[in-house]
């Protein structure tokens, strides 16, 4: 996930080595997204669940923290190139997305840094 936007998308050679790689790599990234999920859950548990901005951005990461996983999924499960393609750009989408519910969290002291920087850096990988 690297900040220039040509960087962001899947070229066609990068799909197809992603396609075709080997089940290993393919359990790998479908595990790493499943525990970032499950991460990504058990840090908003940890959040003062009575605070209205803590609970608006909560609801934000939840959702996009969950959906790179599923993003991931449906890009392997994927019947074309171009939906393949599709699906893995909006996982990285939403990993962007975290990052930014993430330093909000932790710029405005709602969460300790120490909670949100394992996050922060796994969603630049």
């Amino acid at each position: 996930m690297q900040n220039s936007k040509s960087k962001m998308s899947f070229d066609t050679e990068s799909q197809d080595e992603v396609q075709n790689c080997n089940p290993e790599f393919k359990m790998d990234i479908k595990k790493r997204t499943y525990l970032y999920a499950l991460n990504i859950i058990r840090f908003i548990d940890q959040l003062n669940k009575n605070d209205l901005s803590v609970q608006v951005l909560a609801r934000q990461l939840l959702r996009s923290g969950t959906s790179v996983g599923a993003n991931v999924i449906e890009a392997q499960a994927s019947s074309s190139k171009k939906e393949f393609t599709n699906f893995l750009n909006y996982s990285l989408k939403s990993a962007k997305e975290n990052k930014f519910w993430l330093a909000l969290l932790r710029d405005s002291g709602k969460a300790k840094r120490e909670s949100v920087n394992p996050l922060h850096t796994e969603s630049n990988k």
